[in-house]
């Protein structure tokens, strides 16, 4: 496609906005991810290029997901749209599962489409709010010591700070995920006396 060449990603503002946002150091997080310091200050500094397997473990040490950080590192647009056919900006090993970013950009919201399996021995504990959406097929969901199951159409509402985990009940399961962005305070009400 002419001089349209493959960019490389460049998730370093997103990782250091996130390291901050959550006022962790670089030894912080290196200890967490069991990646050096240097590669991490080079990551955020877009010299080194992390792999997928890195990339998750600097997501998870930063209490987010490969998904989020990719979706913050594109420029943020007003009005966006995101195509159902649109490319993973990393290529996953296998085409289920499959997790595809719906918001692009550093916004207040994140939305995220889950396909397929989801591990469902990982807890998730997000700062604010989220909204899940069963497009199709089936949901397991453990929350607050309850277990729910969710169909076609159900959604459920997890407010911030909320421990949860869940996992695909059905093969063909599709999952929409809305929250308010990691990097929002939240403001709580206060309670009322």
């Amino acid at each position: 496609m002419g001089d349209h060449k493959e960019q490389p990603l460049r998730v370093g503002a997103a990782v250091r906005r996130r390291r901050r946002a959550l006022d962790l150091t670089l030894a912080v997080v290196s200890e967490r991810s069991g990646l050096s310091v240097p590669f991490l200050s080079q990551v955020e500094n877009d010299r080194a290029r992390p792999s997928r397997s890195s990339l998750e473990k600097v997501a998870d040490a930063l209490r987010t997901t490969a998904v989020e950080l990719l979706a913050a590192a594109d420029p943020a647009c007003s009005v966006d749209v995101v195509r159902a056919d649109a490319v993973e900006p990393l290529p996953l090993p296998l085409p289920q599962p499959r997790t595809r970013s719906l918001v692009r950009g550093h916004h207040q919201m994140h939305a995220s489409e889950f396909t397929g399996e989801h591990d469902a021995g990982r807890e998730f504990q997000y700062r604010n709010d989220q909204l899940m959406y069963v497009a199709d097929g089936a949901v397991e969901i453990e929350a607050e010591g309850r277990a729910y199951r969710l169909g076609r159409g159900d959604t459920l509402y997890l407010t911030g700070g909320v421990r949860h985990r869940w996992r695909a009940a059905e093969s063909d399961t599709r999952v929409i995920v809305v929250a308010v962005a990691e990097h929002i305070e939240a403001v709580r009400d206060r309670p009322r006396r």
